[in-house]
């Protein structure tokens, strides 16, 4: 199991935390395996574009408007956080929807 996000976010922390034996990949270090970011935002559309990030806040509407992909490969960390890949599907955020899915 993948936990995509980043080192020194506290919700990626508690993900790690609670999922036994998952990985935590730094986007910002790491980088994304190629398509996965493309699958995300086909299964979650804009939802993987965190606008509450102090990042988005601090974007002019010009750069708001450009692609959600095009955005996160340019600032790692507007992507919402943590992105978790286990067993072939994909899980974004750590709400009780996303833990329950995960059978915690």
């Amino acid at each position: 199991m993948q936990i995509y996000g980043l080192k020194n976010c506290d919700t990626c922390r508690k993900a790690l935390k609670a999922l036994a034996g998952a990985e935590l990949i730094d986007v910002r270090e790491a980088g994304l395996p190629e398509g996965l970011l493309a699958r995300a935002e086909a299964e979650f559309g804009g939802a993987i574009l965190n606008t509450r990030s102090t990042t988005w806040r601090g974007m002019s509407e010009a750069e708001r408007a450009g692609a959600p992909l095009d955005l996160i490969a340019a600032h790692p960390a507007l992507m919402k956080r943590p992105l978790i890949e286990a067993d072939g599907k994909l899980y974004l955020g750590w709400g009780k929807d996303t833990q329950a899915a995960l059978g915690l």
